[in-house]
């Protein structure tokens, strides 16, 4: 067998041979000329995206979390001052046998720059809760300015138990979402009554910062310690559609140490900032005391009490005072005394803008109404809009943007005097929360 020999230089193989070896050499020399092209080509897409959309700094990069943009937004600077005129949030409740009086109480504190919610619990009649949401849908006023929200699904609320907070709380839910443009929210019952007129409590309001709680409030809880934060109570009102007292469990618990307990009045005046807080609650605090309060006698004169002292952004906002007449037994009782003609002096003197607890159609009613709201029977109480309203076509515009449109009385005079004496007492700034 013959064998193949290899080509010798210079015969006709050499020339395969250099074929063989050029091919793998030019391909080498196309792929790293792509590859500089497409590094090239990358780089200045890069610096040209970079140069169009410039990376944010870490000063003004815009919060991930919705935390941090609410704590960036209610510590924020520089934001549009408030309307001139403040605007407040009420809760107006009862139960049964209170319609009548709820429905006075509410033409007694009605100002169309404000926002109400009325609301009779499901332990009155269905006829009776009826008759409410009737009468607020066929006033001319009412259904004009679109500014009263009767609970329909009513709550059974238990005096004494959790029920309460959970229903001011819902309350102050709807408040926000169907007008969340108000500075207080006001908390009242069928048995409360207004000394001064509105204009006169917005008056006086428009010279005080928006920032301000009015809240009773201490953290010598004395007996209440053994009588309320150590027994565990349950409110039937959570689960049952009848209503009944609270009950006591034989178990006892011990005062908290994540949180220290404050009490007080379960009537205040508190600001959209607290009330955004204790609905959001994008600190998991309001949520926390609120499951803690739902086994405490007596919960409303505490809960929001509590939270409020245990926020650093809150507790050196508060008032130490609930804007209330209240007629107590020393020492005090469950219920305060029923107000007569007999108190309308120590009413009066107080300077309070709102007092309680009232009989349904006690005569002092009738006289508060003559001598201190101008108020004729079933009427609203006169201020600067009802002037406006009557002067007003009908159908046209209206508004009450300035101070110049309330039409203030001695009233604003008596109120002034005392959130006056409050916040500029001796101490004033050392004696939040104590």
């Amino acid at each position: 067998m013959l064998e193949a020999k290899p080509p010798s230089p210079g015969s006709g193989g050499g020339a395969a041979g250099h074929r063989r070896w050029a091919a793998p050499l030019l391909a080498s020399v196309l792929l790293s000329s792509l590859l500089i092209s497409a590094s090239l080509f990358f780089s200045s897409s890069r610096a040209l995206l970079l140069s169009f959309s410039p990376l944010p700094s870490a000063a003004s990069a815009e919060p991930l979390f919705v935390e941090a943009k609410l704590r960036q937004q209610m510590r924020a600077e520089g934001r549009p001052p408030p309307p001139p005129v403040p605007r407040i949030a009420y809760l107006i409740s009862g139960s049964a046998g209170d319609g009548k009086a709820l429905r006075r109480t509410l033409r007694a504190l009605y100002h169309p720059a404000n926002r109400y919610v009325v609301h009779l619990d499901l332990e009155a009649p269905a006829t009776e809760r009826a008759e409410l949401a009737a009468a607020v849908r066929a006033d001319p006023v009412y259904a004009r300015f679109g500014n009263v929200r009767v609970v329909t699904r009513a709550n059974l609320v238990t005096y004494r138990g959790p029920t309460m907070v959970a229903n001011t709380l819902h309350a102050a839910a709807i408040l926000l979402r169907e007008g969340g443009d108000w500075d207080w929210f006001i908390n009242l019952s069928a048995s409360d009554y207004p000394l001064v007129t509105q204009d006169d409590l917005l008056h006086v309001l428009s010279e005080l910062p928006r920032q301000l709680n009015f809240i009773e409030h201490t953290s010598d809880i004395g007996w209440k310690e053994y009588q309320r934060a150590k027994p565990v109570i349950i409110d039937p009102g959570l689960y049952s559609q009848q209503k009944s007292d609270v009950f006591w469990i034989t178990e006892k618990r011990s005062v908290p140490t994540a949180f220290k307990l404050f009490t007080g009045s379960a009537w205040m005046m508190l600001t959209h900032q607290f009330i955004e807080y204790c609905i959001w609650g994008w600190d998991n605090l309001p949520r926390t005391v609120l499951m803690y309060y739902a086994n405490f006698l007596s919960s409303p004169e505490g809960y929001f009490h509590t939270v409020i002292c245990n926020v650093p952004e809150f507790r050196n906002t508060t008032v130490n005072h609930d804007l209330h007449f209240i007629s107590w037994d020393n020492p005090p009782k469950q219920h305060p005394h029923y107000l007569t003609v007999e108190d309308y002096d120590s009413m009066v003197n107080s300077n309070a803008p709102f007092a309680r607890k009232f009989g349904r159609e006690d005569p002092v009613l009738d006289k508060i109404d003559q001598d201190l709201l101008g108020r004729q029977p079933d009427g609203f109480v006169p201020g600067g809009w009802t002037d406006q309203m009557n002067s007003t076509v009908k159908g046209g515009p209206f508004t009450v943007e300035r101070v110049q449109d309330l039409r203030p009385g001695p009233g604003a005079d008596r109120l002034k005097k005392l959130i006056t004496g409050l916040i500029t007492q001796e101490g004033f700034d050392d004696k939040h929360c104590l």
